[in-house]
C-alpha cells in the first residue's frame, strides 16, 4: 500500500524562546551554602530533602525565591519600592532563568486581633457586599458589614473653592459595621483587681503584688508623698474618692522631697508599661502577671460577632453575616450555592469557588469568623494556598516550605494532587520536604548535605526518586524506613481525666489520657485534636506546653540569649578576666559604638530602598574592639557566638573554659536536634520546627510533670525523627508524662497510647474514635489512621 506524500511544512525548528527550560544555579553561597552550583527543570515538580539545617531554605527560598522577589521589585519606581522591604541580592553568581516565584511559607498570620480566615481570603469582603445587596433590611454600602470599618459622623463646614465660587458640605457620614464596645474584637479586656493588691494590707506593709512596684523605691517616695490617700491604712478601708485616685487617676504633678514627679494611677500605668507590649517581649515574670491580671471575656453587646447592631440584624433567608461567617465553610459553600439571584450571579459564582477551594484543600472544617492567629503553620499555609488555586496565571515558580505539615497521611494524598494541579498548569513547582509520600512524586529531587550547618551546605544527589533509593544519601537510605510497632508498651501511672470536654468541635469528649507514659493524640486535620489538648488540659504549674508559634524578638534576638545561655557565658568571661559581665553583652556595655551592637549599619535613603552594610568597625562582630581582647578558653566573645551547639558542648564541658550551667543548655539543644544551629544566628531566621525544638530544649529544664509537645517532628529529616523518639522516651523514663499531638506514622507506632479523633473534620469530627495501643489499632483498621499505620508499618 502506497501512502501519499506529506504536504504543508515539515516539524519546525523549535523557537529560541522554547529553549529557556531551565533554571540555573551558579555559585550559590548564602547562609551554609558551600558554592552549588543546580540547574533545575521549569515546569516539573523538584522536591528539595536533606537534614534539617542542611541549607534547602537557603537554596529555595533565600537564593531563587528571594532574587525573583528582588528583581521584581526593581520593576516598580522608586517611590513604590520606598514602600516595600529591601532585599539584598542573595550571595550567588549567576542566577538564569528565573521566573516570577511566589512563596507559601509558613509564616503565621498576623496576630491582628481582627485578621481572620475571611479577611485574609477576600472571602469577607464578597460576602460583604452580598449582604449590602440582599440584606433586608437594607442598612447600607459593605463597609457598613465590615467589623473593622467604625461608623464616623462629622459636622461642620468644609470650604471648597472652585474658581470664583464657594460651596459647603456641613455633614459627613460613614456607616461602618464595627461594635462600638469591643472595636471588632470580639472579646472585652478586664483586669482583675485581686491581682494588683492584696486588700487586707495596706500600701506600707506591701500590699501590691504588681512587679517592680515595691514601697522601698520611688514608687514608695510617690505613694506617701502625694497625699491622695494614708499609705497606712489597708486597702480595703479607703473611700470611693480614695480607691479612684490609687486606681485610675490621670497623670498629675506632684512635688516629693522638693523634686518635681508625675503621680498616675495604677492601671493607665501599667496598661502603658505592660499591657500594651507585646506579651512575648516581657520578661518570664512580668509575662506571668499579665496573664494573671487580665481577663479576656466575649463582649456582650455583640456576643463576640465583632459586628454592630445594624449589621446582625440584616438577613437574607433568615441569616445574618455574622451567622454565615460562624458557619463551617463547606456548609457555607451549600448556603452559597442555595441563594438564588440573577442581579448577583457572578459574585455567588466568584465566591462559591473560594469557598470550595478551602474543602478542596482540606480546609472545609474552618469557620470565616476564626481569627487567623490561631491557625498552626501547615493551616496558614493552606490558607495562602487558596488564592492561587484558581488564579489564570501560568509559568510561575510556586515555592513550598513543608506543605505537608500539620495534615494527617490521609490529608497528604489530596496535598499532592494540588501540587501536581498547579505543575500541570505549566508552573514549576518547588517544594522543601520530608515526608517519603511527597517525595515520592516528584519530577525531579535534589538532595543536600551531608550533614547540618557547616557540615552541610552541598548537593549530594539530583535526579529521579528511584536514584535517590539507590544513592546511599542519608535520605535514600532512610527513604523506606518504616517504623515496626511497639512489641510491649510502658504501664500508665495514672490518669488525666477530661470530662464534657466541647471546645470548638469536640462533642462532649470524655476520656482518659494515661499519665507515666507516651500518648499520642491524633486524627484528621482539624477533628480537635489541639482543642482536646490545649484547651482541656489546664495549664497550671507542672503543665509544660510547647507549639510552634513565632519566638517574638527584636533582630538581635539569637539562641544563646533565648534559652538563657548568654548569661553563664558572660559571668564566665568575666571571672576569667576581672572585669563586669555587662562587658560581654552587644546590647550593653560591650556594644560596638558604631552599630550599637547590631554588627550592621542600617541607611535609610528616604523615598529609595534602605541598605544594610556589615559595619566595618567591628566588621559584624557586634562588639567593642576592647572586649575581643578578653579571651576564655583561648576564644573571644564573638568568636564563641559563631561556634555551633556541637562545638560550643564540647568548648564549655572540660579545661578552662569548663561552664557547667552552659554545658547543661547547651546539651539540651543537641538532644533536640538542634547541634548545627550557631549560638548567635538570628532567631528571625528560624524555621517552624526550629522554634519548637528550641522552646522544648528551654523547657526541659522546667519542674513539670506533663509535657504537651504539637506536631515535634515539624521539620524534621526522616533521620532525624529517630533522635526525637529517643528524646521522648529520655523524658517518659525520668518520670514525665509525654502528650504528643501527631500525624508521623513512626511517632504514632513508637507510642504506649493513642487517642485517634474523628471520623472527620469540623462538625464531621470531635468524637473520640479509638483509644488504645498502636498494635490494637493496627488490628483493627476502624479508623483511617488505623488504615494508614498498618499500610505504613506492613501489617
Amino acid at each position: 500500500m502506497t501512502t501519499a506524500p506529506r504536504t504543508g511544512k515539515q516539524s519546525p525548528v523549535p523557537h529560541a524562546a522554547d529553549s529557556h527550560d531551565l533554571i540555573r544555579v551558579h555559585g550559590a553561597r548564602e547562609n551554609n551554602l558551600k558554592d552549588v552550583s543546580i540547574e533545575i527543570p521549569k515546569r516539573r515538580l523538584t522536591v528539595f530533602t536533606g537534614v534539617s539545617g542542611s541549607g534547602k531554605s537557603s537554596l529555595v527560598f533565600d537564593t531563587i525565591a528571594a532574587e525573583s522577589q528582588r528583581l521584581i521589585n526593581e520593576t516598580y519606581s522608586a517611590f513604590v519600592q520606598g514602600f516595600m522591604p529591601t532585599l539584598a541580592r542573595p550571595e550567588v553568581d549567576v542566577l538564569d532563568g528565573l521566573t516570577t516565584a511566589i512563596s507559601v511559607d509558613q509564616q503565621r498570620m498576623g496576630g491582628d486581633p481582627r485578621s481572620t480566615v475571611g479577611t485574609a481570603t477576600d472571602a469577607n469582603a464578597m460576602l460583604r457586599i452580598l449582604f449590602s445587596r440582599l440584606g433586608r433590611p437594607h442598612i447600607g454600602p459593605p463597609s457598613a458589614y465590615a467589623f473593622n470599618v467604625p461608623s464616623v459622623r462629622a459636622s461642620g463646614a468644609i470650604t471648597v473653592e472652585r474658581g470664583a465660587q464657594k460651596a459647603q458640605k456641613a455633614t459627613f457620614t460613614r456607616t461602618g459595621g464595627m461594635c462600638p464596645r469591643c472595636e471588632g474584637r470580639g472579646s472585652v479586656t478586664d483586669i482583675d483587681l485581686s491581682q494588683l493588691y492584696d486588700d487586707s494590707k495596706s500600701l506600707d506593709e506591701g500590699a501590691l503584688t504588681i512587679p517592680g512596684y515595691s514601697m522601698d523605691g520611688w514608687y514608695g517616695r510617690i505613694f506617701r508623698g502625694c497625699g491622695f490617700f494614708d499609705p497606712g491604712k489597708p486597702i480595703s478601708k479607703y473611700t470611693k474618692r480614695e480607691l479612684h485616685d490609687l486606681l485610675h487617676k490621670e497623670p498629675t504633678k506632684i512635688k516629693v522631697e522638693g523634686i518635681n514627679l508625675t503621680y498616675e494611677g495604677l492601671i493607665p500605668k501599667i496598661q502603658k508599661s505592660m499591657l500594651s507590649k507585646d506579651i512575648d517581649s516581657l520578661q518570664p515574670h512580668v509575662r506571668a502577671f499579665v496573664e494573671r491580671a487580665t481577663t479576656f471575656s466575649i463582649c456582650p453587646e455583640c456576643e463576640g460577632t465583632r459586628l454592630s447592631e445594624g449589621a446582625r440584624a440584616s438577613k437574607i433567608d433568615g441569616i445574618s453575616i455574622a451567622d454565615a461567617c460562624a458557619m463551617q465553610i463547606s456548609d457555607l459553600a451549600d448556603w452559597v450555592r442555595g441563594v438564588d439571584e440573577p442581579s448577583v450571579a457572578p459574585l455567588l459564582a466568584a465566591l462559591g469557588q473560594t469557598l470550595d477551594s478551602f474543602a478542596e484543600i482540606g480546609l472545609g472544617y474552618l469557620a470565616l469568623d476564626r481569627p487567623s492567629g490561631t491557625l498552626s503553620g501547615g493551616e496558614a499555609q493552606r490558607v495562602k494556598m487558596i488564592r492561587h488555586l484558581g488564579s489564570s496565571l501560568t509559568d510561575v515558580t510556586y515555592v513550598f516550605d513543608e506543605p505537608t505539615i500539620g495534615l494527617h497521611p490521609h490529608d497528604i494524598q489530596r496535598m499532592n494532587g494540588l501540587l501536581l494541579r498547579l505543575r500541570d498548569k505549566g508552573n514549576t513547582v518547588l517544594v522543601v520536604e520530608h515526608k517519603p509520600e511527597l517525595i515520592a512524586i516528584a519530577d525531579h529531587v535534589v538532595d543536600l548535605g551531608p550533614g547540618a550547618g557547616t557540615a552541610g551546605g552541598t548537593v549530594c544527589f539530583e535526579g529521579t526518586v528511584e536514584g535517590l533509593r539507590g544513592a546511599g544519601t542519608v535520605t535514600g537510605r532512610h527513604l523506606d524506613d518504616r517504623a515496626a510497632v511497639k512489641e510491649s508498651v510502658r504501664k500508665p501511672a495514672g490518669a488525666l481525666e477530661i470530662r464534657g470536654a466541647n471546645l470548638h468541635n469536640l462533642q462532649g469528649v470524655d476520656v482518659d489520657i494515661p499519665l507515666g507514659v507516651l500518648v499520642v493524640v491524633t486524627g484528621v486535620a482539624g477533628s480537635g485534636k489541639s482543642s482536646l489538648v490545649h484547651g482541656s488540659i489546664p495549664a497550671e504549674d507542672g503543665v509544660v506546653s510547647v507549639d510552634q508559634g513565632a519566638i517574638r524578638g527584636s533582630r538581635r534576638s539569637n539562641p544563646a540569649t533565648y534559652t538563657g545561655l548568654l548569661d553563664p557565658i558572660r559571668k564566665a568571661f568575666a571571672k576569667a578576666n576581672g572585669v563586669k559581665p555587662a562587658l560581654f553583652s552587644a546590647n550593653s556595655e560591650g556594644a560596638c559604638p558604631t552599630c550599637n551592637g547590631a554588627g550592621v549599619i542600617y541607611t535609610d535613603l528616604a523615598m529609595m530602598a534602605g541598605v544594610s552594610t556589615t559595619c566595618e568597625d567591628c566588621e559584624g562582630k557586634r562588639f567593642d574592639a576592647s572586649v575581643l581582647e578578653y579571651h576564655l578558653g583561648g576564644r573571644d566573645i564573638s568568636e564563641v557566638l559563631a561556634m555551633p551547639v556541637t562545638e560550643a558542648e564540647e568548648f564549655f564541658a572540660t579545661g578552662e573554659a569548663r561552664t557547667p550551667a552552659a554545658h547543661r543548655i547547651l546539651q539540651r539543644l543537641a538532644d533536640v536536634g538542634l547541634g548545627y544551629l550557631n549560638l548567635g544566628q538570628p532567631l528571625t531566621t528560624l524555621s517552624g520546627g526550629e522554634r519548637q525544638r528550641l522552646k522544648l530544649a528551654t523547657h526541659m529544664a522546667d519542674k513539670g510533670g506533663v509535657y504537651v509537645l504539637d506536631e515535634p517532628t515539624a521539620g524534621l529529616h526522616l533521620a532525624d525523627v529517630e533522635q526525637l523518639l529517643g528524646l521522648l522516651d529520655r523524658l517518659v523514663d525520668s518520670g514525665k508524662s509525654v502528650i504528643v499531638v501527631e500525624h508521623h506514622q513512626a511517632v504514632m507506632a513508637h507510642a504506649d497510647w493513642i487517642i485517634d479523633l474523628g471520623p472527620g473534620a469540623g462538625h464531621d469530627g470531635g468524637r473520640i474514635v479509638f483509644e488504645g495501643t498502636p498494635a490494637d489499632l493496627v488490628a483493627a483498621r476502624a479508623t483511617l489512621t488505623g488504615e494508614h499505620l498498618a499500610t505504613y508499618v506492613g501489617a
